[in-house]
């Protein structure tokens, strides 16, 4: 007897397991805020173990099309995907064919950063976990929104791009190394980045629509259109609108965020999170020891101190690891990462010592939303109560978007009439970056135009501002404005131009700040 009652308090002394099933009101909460936002369509996945307990979508794939959005709709998943890539490198690391710490030279020698001690020094490892001394976005606008580069001539021209901070000294978020990831992939492997991940992680994990090449992507009906809000003073007001299918990352960056996944593909990934790299079926993808190291903090992140309401949400510590973001939450391990490309946002979050894993997909730009959605998630796996999360969350994203519209609309922005100091043709040519390469200002009757020739698509016409400022006018709107500022010598030639974003909340790949350009002459 004593025996029996020993095990069962042995048995009540354990963890017990919680059910991630969905709040009972799920579906309808879901659909409520997704009406009351405006938000286009929505697609949540929910595992515990091997259990898919939800896989399904809300709203529409696309605005005007009744269409609605189900558990095997695609969606672009952003930043989501650097754990892939991750995934895809832990896969040669376990046959043997590199190492997390091998330097990077080892395996593409003619690789090289702006330093040369840098590039001796850089490892495989250092590429994943935003600490090489680039700023924040560096090199972004090589391939945002679209890019005429291959993959191998943009990770070419990182040796242009001048450090921030001194190497591994800070973490500063960027997409271009990799970049560099992915073209390391391709000549150990020698598969595209595209193809590797598809037939060594995505296929084998169980996702069976999930798409590494945007072609593939388009090519399927059954997915979510782009959407975002362009009207209003400052990109993100307005009603949602269409964006143009080709947003997004250019194919270059792919490896940083250029993957869609369909609900149940979340399912087969965080299966695969949760069995440690094991397949259902018996088997391995990865082996334990591999993936544990993705999960490993590595940088520090610094942290802003969130506002009041949103104190609960505030972490104690944040790093990151190899493509995933590791924090705590009310006292939690929990790895997540955020993705946006351009009119869709994603989020997917691992509470590791839960057992418990999610994903939720948006084909709209509504993080304030989504977040609500995240920690009202987060809480009900975890068995704590929710203090509100979702209009907690909802209220602090209107808060930015006003604003940002009244930093766009403040008197002290208002411009001097005074300027330009040229006849507008003295500011026409060519214009160079060394990373960037050529923007070409042309003069016309109605005026000056301005074409970032690397990006197609990416042109429009410069208006006046003040002094030797313009700001761009572009045919996207989805494109952010710039202002464009040229630089004028003492014998009135232009000496150079500089850029910066005129909306200072805009996403941080517009890296129109790094952009030092010098005129090309004639014959160039």
């Amino acid at each position: 007897m004593i025996l029996v009652r020993l095990a069962a308090l042995l048995l009540l002394a354990l963890p017990v397991p919680v059910r991630a099933a969905p709040p009972p009101d799920l579906d309808i909460r879901v659909e409520a805020l997704r009406q009351k936002v405006g938000a286009v369509g929505v697609a949540i996945t929910i595992v515990e173990g091997e259990a898919v307990t939800l896989a399904r979508g809300w709203g529409v794939r696309r605005l005007g099309d009744p269409a609605p959005v189900d558990a095997d709709t695609l969606f672009e998943t952003g930043s989501t995907g650097k754990a892939v890539t991750a995934a895809a490198l832990a896969v040669l690391v376990d046959e043997g064919r590199i190492g997390w710490d091998d330097p990077v030279i080892r395996h593409l020698p003619w690789f090289r950063m702006h330093d040369p001690w840098v590039t001796r020094e850089i490892s495989i490892r250092d590429l994943l976990v935003h600490r090489s001394g680039l700023g924040l976005g560096q090199g972004d606008l090589l391939f945002v929104p679209r890019s005429r580069l291959s993959r191998r001539e943009t990770v070419e021209r990182v040796a242009h791009l001048r450090p921030k901070t001194s190497f591994r000294s800070t973490y500063a978020y960027d997409n271009i190394l990799y970049a560099v990831a992915g073209q390391l992939i391709e000549e150990v492997s020698g598969q595209r980045w595209e193809e590797f991940v598809r037939d060594r992680v995505l296929r084998p994990g169980g996702m069976a629509t999930a798409t590494s090449d945007s072609d593939e992507h388009l090519r399927n009906p059954n997915r979510a259109h782009p959407h975002a809000r362009l009207s209003g003073p400052v990109r993100g007001l307005g009603p949602q609108q269409l964006l143009d299918e080709r947003e997004g990352l250019g194919r270059a960056a792919a490896p940083a965020g250029g993957l869609a996944f369909s609900a149940r593909d979340q399912a087969a990934w965080l299966r695969l999170q949760l069995a440690r790299g094991a397949l259902p079926g018996g088997g391995r993808l990865l082996s334990e020891q591999q993936l544990a190291e993705t999960w490993k903090p590595v940088t520090i992140m610094p942290q802003s101190q969130l506002p009041e309401p949103l104190r609960l949400a505030q972490p104690g510590f944040q790093a990151y690891a190899l493509g995933w973001q590791v924090q705590d939450y009310r006292g939690h391990r929990m790895l997540v990462h955020g993705g946006a490309v351009f009119g869709a946002i994603a989020r997917v979050v691992i509470l590791p010592d839960r057992n418990v894993a999610f994903a939720i997909m948006m084909n709209s730009e509504d993080s304030g939303l989504l977040l609500g959605l995240t920690y009202m998630l987060v809480d009900h796996c975890l068995g704590l109560p929710d203090p509100g999360w979702t209009e907690r969350w909802q209220a602090w994203y209107e808060a930015r978007l006003q604003a940002s519209a009244r930093l766009a609309q403040a008197p002290a922005a208002a411009p001097a009439q005074v300027g330009p100091s040229l006849p507008l043709a003295r500011y026409a040519g060519r214009y160079r970056d060394p990373w960037y390469g050529d923007v070409v200002i042309g003069h016309g009757p109605e005026g000056l135009t301005i074409d970032f020739t690397t990006n197609p698509g990416m042109t429009g016409r410069l208006k006046h501002w003040q002094y030797e400022s313009f700001v761009t006018a572009f045919d996207d709107p989805g494109i952010e404005p710039a202002h464009v500022t040229f630089l004028l010598d003492a014998d009135g030639r232009v000496s150079g131009v500089s850029l910066r974003r005129v909306n200072p909340m805009a996403d941080f790949s517009w890296n129109y700040q790094d952009l030092e350009l010098r005129p090309v002459p004639a014959a160039n």
